[in-house]
């Protein structure tokens, strides 16, 4: 599993062989099993994460309706990232549970600033890969909001294919916007027409 990430790291950075052994010796690497809950909605974060294998699924509960509305599924090489990290005790406004069985770098956020003394290249690598990460999500949404439900579901199909076999068809609707009947259709008219 460690070559996964090292091969992430050498998109970001210019490590060596040893430094990327040393940040790896001071990276927890944790198994959790299908269900397991990493961060309830509502509780104040204190870990981020980096999926390895498997599957997790970032949702919230509307507080008006009782629905699970599905924002994000991160995948193989994609950081869940805690973005109001620096706020004290700042409240999740989403719930992230594995769909599969994991196995995710766990980063404490306490530790961060004394990881990043110790391995100096660490924080420019976290960097480049949060803006990366940011850059994705803003052309994402911002072609999300203009799309209508079918284009969204045919993005889904070019960009990540396989959460179509991995998440359930009713969290995959959620994440698209749309009801687990409309997806129905939709991906009935879209593997009509490929025929």
């Amino acid at each position: 599993m460690k070559s996964i990430l090292f091969k992430y790291m050498t998109q970001f950075t210019s490590l060596n062989d040893e430094e990327q052994q040393a940040i790896a010796e001071d990276i927890l690497i944790e198994e959790f099993k299908k269900g397991t809950v990493l961060l309830r909605q509502g509780d104040v974060p204190a870990q981020c994460y980096f999926v390895l294998k498997g599957c997790v699924r970032q949702y919230s509960i509307d507080g008006t309706t009782g629905k699970e509305v599905t924002s994000n599924f991160y995948t193989e090489e994609q950081a869940v990232s805690i973005f109001n990290r620096h706020q004290q005790d700042k409240s999740s406004a989403y719930t992230l549970t594995c769909l599969e069985d994991c196995i995710l770098v766990v980063g404490d956020l306490d530790a961060e600033s004394s990881m990043f003394h110790k391995h100096a290249q660490l924080e420019t690598m976290v960097r480049k890969m949060v803006e990366e990460n940011l850059g994705e999500v803003h052309d994402e949404w911002t072609s999300f909001i203009a799309s209508a439900p079918e284009e969204r579901y045919k993005a889904l199909l070019r960009k990540r294919p396989q959460l179509v076999h991995r998440v359930p068809q009713y969290q995959l609707a959620s994440y698209l916007g749309i009801t687990p009947e409309s997806l129905s259709r939709i991906k009935k008219r879209v593997h009509t027409n490929d025929v």
